[in-house]
C-alpha cells in the first residue's frame, strides 16, 4: 500500500511540476502572442525571459533558448524575426514532450 501511495505521490508531484512550467510557458506564449499589438515591447520581452526560465527549469533548453533569443530580437525591431523565433520555440517545445517516453496505461 505504502509503496502505491509514494509511486502516485511522485507521479502527482511531475504532473504539477509539469503544469507549472511548461503548460504555464505555452498559456502565456499564446496570450502573448494574440495580444502583441496592445503590449509594449518592453511587456513581451519581460514575458518572453519569464518563459525561457520556465522552458529552462523543465530541462527544455533548446525552446527556451529560442525563447530568449526572441526576447533579444524584440530590441532589433525586427518582429519578423522575433515572431519566427517565438513559432520555432513553440515547434520544439511540442517535439520535446512527443520525444518523452510515454508510460503503459494499466487496464483492468
Amino acid at each position: 500500500m505504502e509503496i502505491s501511495r509514494k509511486k502516485l505521490r511522485k507521479e502527482v508531484l511531475k504532473r504539477i511540476k509539469y503544469v507549472r512550467t511548461c503548460v504555464m510557458a505555452r498559456e502565456l506564449c499564446l496570450i502573448v502572442r494574440s495580444n502583441r499589438a496592445v503590449l509594449e515591447p518592453k511587456d513581451v520581452q519581460e514575458v518572453c525571459l519569464y518563459i525561457s526560465k520556465l522552458c529552462k527549469e523543465e530541462g527544455c533548453n533548446e525552446p527556451g533558448d529560442l525563447c530568449m533569443k526572441a526576447s533579444n530580437a524584440i530590441n532589433s525591431k525586427d518582429e519578423g524575426k522575433y515572431l519566427e523565433l517565438c513559432a520555432q520555440s513553440c515547434m520544439k517545445c511540442g517535439e520535446a514532450k512527443r520525444k518523452a517516453p510515454k508510460k503503459n496505461a494499466y487496464v483492468s
